[in-house]
C-alpha cells in the first residue's frame, strides 16, 4: 500500500518541491519519517496521529514509512503535516483523492485537526504555478496570501473534516466502494484491524466547496501609507535635504555626520517618503522575503507596496544583519531589499557586524554557505547611517554648541571603529550642523517636492537603462559606467586633480562619477559638467578630512 503526494518547503526565500511518499506494510506498528527531517518534521508523527484520530479516521496499526524526497535536502518546519496526513489516509483507503488535478498540499495540523498557517506560502505557491500544478490546498488563513499569485486554483482548509461533507460520504462499509466511487491511485484496500472502530469512508470528489475566490484577497489594493513623516516637519537643513534627494534619485548610500540633536535621525527616518513605489516585480520579491521570514500578517490581502525601512539596534549580531541559522533565514539586509537599511550611531555597532556589509553593498546579494548547501538572499538596499563626529558628539561644533572634550586620541579611536573599506562604499558623507536658519524657515521643503524631483531623475534612468539588468545610477560599473556617465573635459580635469589631492581609491573615484550622473539627471541634462562633479566631491566629507589630517 503506497501513496505519493506533493508538498513544499523553503530554501532561502524560494520554494522547493518535496515528494511525500507513504508506505504501509505489515509488521509491528511503528511510524518513521526519513529524508533528513528536523525535529519539527519528526514531531509531525504525533500531530498527524492525534489529528487523524480526533477527526474520526483511524491511524493504521501497521508499519508506516514516510519518505520526504529529495532525501539529501534537509527539511524543517511544519508545512508537511497536511500532506503526510492525507497520504496516510489515502494509503489506507479511508479517502480517495481526485486524480484529475495535480495538487500541492501545505499546512500545519493541530491535534484536533485544525489547519494552522505556515510562513513562506507565497514562494511555495509561486513554485507550484511554475511546476505546472493545478491547485494548492492550504490553511484558510494563508489563502489571502496565496491568492496574490494568479493563474492557479487555491483551496482554503480550516479543518481536516472540511475535505468532505456528509452528503459526499458513501453508504458502503469500510473498504467496499460504492458504484462510481474513485480509489486512490495505486492503492489497495486494507482490512480494518480487529476490534477497532473505523469511520465510514469519505471520498473527495472535488475541492470546489473549498475554492477561494477573488473576494478573499485583492492583488491590486494598495498598502496603507507608511508613517514615515514628512520633510516639512524638518525646519532648515536645506543642504541635507538636497543630499537626501540625490540619494533617493540614484539609490546612493548616504551618511549624516553631526552633533547630537541636529536632526540626523529625523531626516533619515523620512527617507521612505521620497522613494518611488515598488514596481509589481519588486513588490512580489519583497513580499516573498517577508513571507519566508514570517513577517506578513495573517490578514495580508495585497503585495507589500511600501519600500522597506529597517532600523536594527546597534547590539545586533553579524548573523542578524546578513542572516544565518542551521538552515539560514533572511537577515536585516534582505528584509531591507529594495528599501532602506538605517544604522543609527554607526560606531556603536560591533566591528564584526559592520564588516559583513561589504559583500551585499557590492554584489547586492548575500551568500551563506553551510556544509550541505549554499543559500543566496537578495540584498539590494540603500544604506543610510548616522554618527556623531566624536564620542562626546561636539568635535568641530561651533557656538552656541558646547566645546568638544575629547582628546585627539579619543577622536581617532572613535572613528577607527568604522573601517576604511566600509566608508569607501558609502557614496555621500554629509555634515548636518546646528540649523541656525530654522527660525526663518517659514516654508520648509516638503516630501512631495523632493519626491517629484527624485521621480523625474528615476524616469530618466529607467529610460536610459531600458533592456539592461540595472535600473539606477548606483548600479553602474565597468563598461556601462564609461558609456553612460562620460565626463566633459573640464569635469575630467577637476576629478583628476581631486583624485591626486585627496588620495581617493578607485572605488571612491567611480562613486563620485555615479553621483555626478545622478546630479545631472536631477537637472535634466545628459552631459556631466564640472559643476556636477564639484557638488559630488563636496559630499565626500570624510575623504577630505582624512586628506587634511595626513597633510
Amino acid at each position: 500500500m503506497y501513496g505519493k503526494l506533493f508538498s513544499a518547503c523553503l530554501y532561502g526565500i524560494d520554494g522547493r518541491l518535496i515528494e511525500v511518499e507513504v508506505d504501509l506494510s505489515n509488521g509491528i506498528p511503528h511510524t518513521s519519517i526519513v529524508g533528513l527531517p528536523d525535529s519539527a518534521v519528526r514531531e509531525a508523527v504525533e500531530r498527524v496521529r492525534s489529528a487523524i484520530k480526533n477527526c474520526g479516521y483511524a491511524f493504521p496499526l501497521q508499519r508506516v514509512t514516510i519518505n520526504l524526497a529529495p532525501a539529501d535536502l534537509r527539511k524543517e518546519g511544519s508545512a508537511f503535516d497536511l500532506a503526510i496526513a492525507l497520504g496516510i489516509l489515502a494509503a489506507s483507503n479511508q479517502i480517495a483523492l481526485p486524480e484529475e488535478e495535480r495538487i500541492l498540499m501545505i499546512g500545519e495540523l493541530s491535534l484536533d485537526g485544525l489547519l494552522r498557517p505556515v510562513p513562506g506560502v507565497i514562494s511555495m505557491v509561486d513554485l507550484a504555478k511554475r511546476q505546472g500544478f493545478d491547485a494548492v490546498l492550504l490553511p484558510r488563513d494563508n489563502a489571502a496570501e496565496a491568492m496574490l499569485i494568479s493563474g492557479i486554483s487555491i483551496y482554503g482548509l480550516k479543518h481536516l473534516n472540511d475535505l468532505s461533507s456528509d452528503k459526499e460520504a458513501s453508504g458502503s462499509d469500510y473498504g467496499v466502494p460504492s458504484p462510481g466511487q474513485k480509489r486512490g491511485k495505486a492503492l489497495s484496500r486494507p482490512r480494518p484491524p480487529s476490534g477497532q472502530a473505523i469511520k465510514r469512508p469519505l471520498v473527495i470528489s472535488s475541492f470546489n466547496h473549498l475554492q477561494c475566490s477573488a473576494s478573499d484577497a485583492s492583488r491590486s489594493s494598495p498598502s496603507p501609507p507608511a508613517s514615515a513623516g514628512d520633510y516639512s516637519d524638518v525646519l532648515g537643513q536645506q543642504h541635507a535635504k538636497r543630499a537626501l534627494t540625490i540619494a533617493a534619485a540614484g539609490r546612493h548610500n548616504i551618511m549624516l555626520i553631526g552633533p547630537p540633536g541636529t536632526g540626523k535621525t529625523m531626516l533619515i527616518r523620512r527617507l521612505p517618503s521620497i522613494l518611488p513605489d515598488l514596481t509589481e516585480e519588486e513588490a512580489l520579491e519583497v513580499t516573498k522575503i517577508y513571507s519566508s521570514a514570517g513577517k506578513l500578517t495573517e490578514t495580508a490581502t495585497c503585495l507589500v507596496r511600501n519600500r522597506p525601512f529597517r532600523a536594527p539596534h546597534h547590539t545586533i549580531s553579524a548573523a542578524g544583519l546578513v542572516g544565518g541559522g542551521t538552515i539560514p533565514r533572511a537577515g536585516e539586509v534582505s528584509l531591507a531589499h529594495h528599501g532602506v537599511l538605517f544604522l543609527d550611531e554607526l560606531p556603536e555597532f560591533t566591528r564584526s557586524a559592520l564588516e559583513v556589509l561589504r559583500q551585499p553593498l557590492e554584489e547586492r546579494a548575500v551568500t551563506i554557505s553551510r556544509s550541505r548547501a549554499s543559500f543566496t538572499f537578495p540584498a539590494s538596499f540603500m544604506l543610510a547611517v548616522s554618527l556623531n563626529p566624536c564620542q562626546c558628539g561636539f568635535f568641530g561644533a561651533q557656538p552656541p554648541l558646547p566645546r568638544c572634550t575629547c582628546s585627539p586620541y579619543r577622536v581617532a579611536q572613535y572613528r577607527e571603529r568604522i573601517s576604511g573599506p566600509l566608508l569607501d562604499r558609502i557614496d555621500m558623507h554629509v555634515e548636518v550642523p546646528l540649523p541656525v536658519e530654522w527660525l526663518n524657515d517659514k516654508q520648509p521643503l516638503s516630501s512631495q517636492e523632493m519626491k517629484e524631483a527624485a521621480l523625474r531623475a528615476r524616469e530618466l534612468q529607467q529610460y536610459r537603462y531600458r533592456g539592461l539588468e540595472i535600473s539606477s545610477n548606483s548600479e553602474l560599473s565597468g563598461r556601462l559606467l564609461r558609456q553612460y556617465a562620460a565626463l566633459d573635459k573640464e569635469a575630467e580635469q577637476l576629478l583628476a586633480a581631486t583624485f591626486q589631492s585627496l588620495g581617493l581609491s578607485m572605488r571612491a573615484y567611480d562613486r563620485i562619477i555615479k553621483l555626478s550622473r545622478t546630479i545631472a539627471d536631477l537637472e535634466g541634462t545628459n552631459c556631466i559638467s564640472a559643476g556636477h562633479v564639484a557638488e559630488a566631491i563636496q559630499y565626500r566629507q570624510l575623504d577630505r578630512r582624512i586628506a587634511d589630517s595626513i597633510g
